[in-house]
């Protein structure tokens, strides 16, 4: 019985390596034990299917009086899925490559910020650039002599520079005058209605 439990005592405490697992599955130990040896190996491996069954048995019992104390505190399957979903969160960020990811992202978003700031510094930039340039310049003085040519045919001769609203104003004044105005004389002196 000793020269057993050296045996078995060596294949407990010496970890097996790759090699040595598949030649101890293809070899036959059987035939290097004694009788007297078979039967105490035959005993204790009764025993440990005994009480493997019985850890069961009470694994088991175990779990059912956890369901009962749980369903008298008012834990539900739900509660307990958010308990478990906030502690492996809690153990995910607590990781290091998470820690790690974080700062990447971190200092990524913080780069992407800097980016953008610098695309817009350059739009406002070229913006500027292109309204001093000859050619917007050019269509502004475009633009500014058109207005006031419609400001002198729509108001008159009414040189005064303002505003497009007040032209519009102007404008709205004239056509109302001409509607209201009852029959007009053409300059032929023929009325019209």
């Amino acid at each position: 019985m000793c020269r057993t439990r050296k045996r078995h005592s060596l294949l407990e405490t010496e970890p097996l390596q790759g090699r040595d697992e598949d030649a101890i599955a293809s070899a036959d130990f059987s035939s290097m034990l004694s009788e007297e040896e078979k039967e105490e190996l035959k005993a204790e491996l009764v025993q440990l299917e005994d009480e493997i069954t019985t850890l069961r048995q009470v694994l088991s019992a175990k779990e059912r009086h956890l369901v009962e104390i749980k369903q008298k505190l008012g834990m539900n399957l739900m509660n307990e899925l958010k308990q478990n979903f906030s502690r492996s969160w809690h153990d995910m960020q607590t990781t290091t490559a998470y820690k790690k990811t974080h700062e990447t992202l971190s200092h990524a978003g913080q780069k992407a910020t800097a980016a953008f700031s610098n695309v817009g510094t350059a739009i406002s930039k070229k913006f500027g650039d292109m309204r001093n340039s000859p050619t917007f310049k050019s269509f502004e003085e475009r633009v500014e002599t058109t207005v006031t040519s419609l400001k002198t045919k729509v108001g008159g001769t009414n040189h005064s520079g303002g505003s497009f609203e007040e032209v519009l104003n102007s404008t709205a004044h004239a056509s109302s005058q001409n509607a209201s105005g009852g029959p007009r004389q053409t300059p032929d002196g023929e009325l019209q209605c």
